[in-house]
């Protein structure tokens, strides 16, 4: 029989994170320059794997897994690919799907070694939870996360994603108008301005020490993900100054509301403190 070590009346989140250790030498195994947020620059030393377990309501993480990464399976470590220029052909092609082309399951991705061998540590860190009988439901991580992969990874393991999208990210209203009769059906509506938002997606507004903070939720597309995304847009203005700026959070939990998105994701701060 399994016993039970969590608090019923609370509830528990992953959190992961990277984080990157300086260290000087030549032989320690790992070792390569990994880009480092605190010193905004690439570095010398060892990149670790961080699973921490989020207590929403004692608001504490306790890390859980440690991993040493490499540079090939480290998101840190990731190198950039230069785009090669290729020579456009004069002889345009014929419009439309090749023939013979079938349509794919965008949701059947291959993953990047680097996220397969995230998805083996995270599968084998929910089986050593699900025998102490805590569920997981969610599991955060940064906007390294913020892409297709990275969700389907998840969404494997059968858990939902909270992360981070890129500020400019192009998102699309979903489309409300008149439908074809026949072919495709239009999915993408009108574009997301981030200057004008519309006040029917606004969900909560606060004023501390001038500092306005709107919070804004709404289901959208992005052109990137097969399936709509629970978008949560938390704008900060500065009353005195008029500047303002904006995060755009996202969730593949469409029901999730948007005060506990945010929470959640405030949450994921605390893995930090483990890192200390």
């Amino acid at each position: 029989m399994r016993r039970r070590y969590c608090d019923i009346e609370d509830i528990f989140l992953l959190a992961g994170d990277e984080t990157v250790v300086t260290k000087a030498g030549k032989q320690t195994h790992g070792l390569d320059r990994f880009f480092s947020s605190i010193f905004g620059r690439p570095v010398k030393g060892l990149a670790f794997l961080a699973f921490s377990l989020v207590s929403v309501k004692r608001r504490e993480s306790y890390p859980i897994r440690m991993e040493q990464l490499t540079k090939e399976k480290a998101l840190c470590g990731q190198r950039k690919k230069k785009a090669k220029t290729q020579k456009k052909s004069k002889k345009k092609g014929k419009r439309g799907r090749p023939k013979g082309s079938k349509s794919k399951n965008r949701r059947d991705v291959e993953l990047p070694e680097h996220l397969q061998q995230m998805q083996v540590w995270l599968k084998g860190t929910l089986r050593l939870l699900e025998i102490v009988g805590i569920p997981i439901i969610y599991f955060m991580f940064d906007g390294a996360f913020g892409n297709h992969n990275s969700l389907q990874m998840v969404q494997q393991c059968g858990l939902h994603l909270i992360s981070k999208l890129r500020r400019d990210s192009a998102l699309y209203f979903p489309y409300t108008g008149k439908q074809k009769k026949h072919g495709a059906k239009r999915k993408y509506g009108s574009k997301l301005d981030y200057d004008q938002i519309p006040d029917a997606y606004l969900v909560s507004t606060e004023t501390v020490d001038k500092i306005r903070t709107h919070i804004y939720q709404m289901q959208m597309w992005h052109k990137l993900f097969p399936d709509k995304l629970n978008i949560v847009i938390v704008r900060k203005i500065n009353l005195e100054t008029g500047k303002w700026a904006h995060v755009v959070l996202f969730s593949s939990d469409l029901t999730l509301a948007a005060d506990k998105l945010v929470d959640y994701y405030r949450l994921r701060f605390q893995i930090e403190f483990n890192f200390r």
